[in-house]
């Protein structure tokens, strides 16, 4: 188990930052190349279709979850 680590990215032009473990930033990672896009933008994704009440790291946690037991 790691710590948090906090990472900056750019959503429609401005800077924000997430703090994820490290396992879900590599899951992150792999799912955008699957998808053919980078992480930034997979992130961008994410916080596009997040409700206002739940946050950014919190929505990428969730998301990589679904991810994970699709086609279970």
């Amino acid at each position: 188990m790691d710590a948090p680590a906090k990472r900056s990215v750019s959503i429609d032009g401005h800077r924000t930052s997430v703090s994820l473990e490290d396992a879900f930033w590599r899951a992150l990672e792999r799912i955008a190349k699957t998808r053919g896009t980078t992480r930034a933008a997979l992130i961008a994704e994410i916080d596009h279709v997040r409700p206002p009440e739940v946050g950014l790291g919190t929505a990428c946690r969730l998301f990589v979850l679904a991810e994970s037991t699709k086609g279970r």
